[in-house]
């Protein structure tokens, strides 16, 4: 697997305009802006995988866009961390109703709503690894990744469920 995030943190160390580019990268389709190139060529290794090369690129954009002096304490998986997004905001119905959109994104969606679950999750130190992991398999037949987040965030629904009404 890629070390991009322990190369991009490498980077950042020395020079904060890594973070700035790729955050700018955002603005285009992943992997079309072409200043973000130094950063995530070096880690596109099937050159023929399209999908590879524009999940390494929106990953790198989500990272430069989400990273905060600090996070450097235990990283949470994605399903995690909007598991503990809906606990802070009182279960609040839209959240979930987020999660589920996202997981149910195809290729084309995808980007646009990760973006906007990424933004939400501000205050969460998220393992960027992790995520391009998932994303790598999102268009498994089994949909792999999308159950395991679903898991994440649903482990222990019923639990704190039961807790709130005996509350």
């Amino acid at each position: 697997m890629s070390r991009l995030i322990e190369r991009l943190e490498d980077l950042n160390a020395k020079d904060t305009k890594v973070r700035a580019v790729l955050r700018h990268s955002l603005a285009f389709d992943p992997g079309a802006f072409v200043p973000a190139y130094p950063y995530v060529e070096p880690f596109v290794k099937d050159e023929g995988n399209s999908w590879q090369r524009e999940m390494l690129y929106l990953v790198a954009g989500l990272w430069a866009a989400h990273w905060r002096e600090g996070h450097s304490m235990e990283h949470m998986a994605i399903g995690k961390a909007c598991h503990a997004l809906y606990l802070a905001k009182d279960m609040s119905p839209s959240i979930e109703r987020r999660f589920i959109t996202l997981l149910d994104s195809d290729r084309d969606q995808l980007p646009n709503r990760l973006r906007q679950m990424i933004a939400l999750l501000k205050d969460y130190p998220l393992d960027f690894e992790a995520l391009l992991t998932g994303l790598l398999y999102w268009n498994h037949d089994q949909k792999r990744t999308q159950n395991i987040w679903a898991r994440d965030f649903y482990r222990n629904m019923n639990h704190e469920s039961e807790t709130e009404s005996t509350s």
